[in-house]
């Protein structure tokens, strides 16, 4: 299925994008759950916009982004935390996407058609697509940034894929942001119960999902 392509100043900025992500990582400024908290502090009433943008253009450029949900429960507490959270990584999901389908759709899959799992990622996809993502989403261990490029390779609406992952990151989002903000309250007031109820919601969310696909399995 053919698709518009950007054009080149759009891919300008997508390379200007990529190289301040790489600079980052680079530095460890991403990487530094401290200095990450207190730089996103210090931009004031800016806060909320700074973090929103930079959480999605790190998912975009692909940089493990875990914790940034624990930064957004720290920093705005658990409830806002969740839905800063949720927008930032929802928004570089779809960058992501974007970029895989209009950029880089002919370039990858010339050099990737040839692949196995591209099929079967498409065909998986084409049965039940929503599902199918939301599925993905809600598995522990789903390698976060290969699977947004790789929903761009394949012929998925837009609009299902952004659905199916918005409403698929919440469960991860709302448990990392919890344990953030219990982190945060374990410091300033040194209550320590808030901390083991979101270890306990952390070890669920790993556990539950995988119960769930091995009795689907069996079934």
């Amino acid at each position: 299925m053919p698709y518009p392509r950007f054009n080149s100043p759009a891919l300008w900025l997508l390379g200007a994008i990529a190289l301040v992500g790489l600079g980052w990582v680079a530095v460890g400024g991403w990487l530094d759950y401290r200095a990450l908290v207190t730089l996103i502090r210090s931009w004031g009433a800016y806060a909320v916009v700074g973090y929103v943008l930079l959480f999605a253009v790190a998912t975009a450029v692909g940089v493990p982004g875990t914790f940034f949900p624990m930064v957004a429960g720290a920093l705005f507490g658990w409830v806002w935390g969740s839905v800063w959270a949720l927008l930032g990584a929802t928004l570089g999901a779809i960058l992501a996407f974007l970029v895989a389908r209009y950029c880089a759709y002919d370039w990858l899959q010339q050099r990737m058609a040839h692949h196995w799992w591209l099929h079967a990622l498409e065909q998986s996809v084409a049965a039940q697509p929503f599902w199918f993502i939301l599925a993905v989403r809600l598995a522990p261990f789903s390698p976060f940034s290969i699977v947004n490029f790789g929903f761009g390779l394949t012929t998925i609406p837009f609009p299902t894929y952004a659905a199916a992952t918005f409403i698929g990151l919440i469960p991860s989002i709302v448990t990392y942001a919890w344990f953030g903000a219990a982190g945060d309250t374990l410091l300033t007031t040194g209550d320590l119960l808030p901390l083991l109820a979101a270890s306990l919601g952390l070890m669920l969310l790993t556990v539950v999902p995988l119960w769930w696909q091995r009795r689907q399995r069996n079934r």
